[in-house]
């Protein structure tokens, strides 16, 4: 799992998104991770009181993982969010990707 995180100047606390791509599977697939993953952001939110916005990008595996390891990996992410650690995400633009050369 990928968790991207921007810290707010306004108050409101957390706003957490999801992103579930057509990659990880099938209409069915996708939506079966989605509600997994809202039933575990809605157990473990309350401890996260950062003014942050937080997308969290699921792997293939999410679907197939247990959900007490799923709720441990969600827990463990709030908890770096919360404290400021790992890469938040940057307002500065990035630098281009250098084009591919065609063959």
């Amino acid at each position: 799992m990928t968790v991207f995180f921007l810290e707010r100047e306004m108050a409101g606390g957390p706003r957490i998104g999801l992103t579930v791509g057509k990659v990880l599977g099938g209409a069915v697939t996708r939506n079966r991770i989605k509600r997994r993953m809202r039933e575990a952001i809605r157990r473990h939110l309350l401890p996260l009181t950062a003014n942050v916005d937080v997308v969290i990008n699921p792997k293939k595996s999410a679907s197939a993982l247990e959900t007490a390891k799923l709720e441990a990996e969600i827990e463990r992410a709030f908890a770096a969010v919360q404290q400021g650690k790992g890469v938040a995400a940057s307002e500065t633009p990035r630098r281009p990707r250098p084009k591919a050369k065609s063959k």
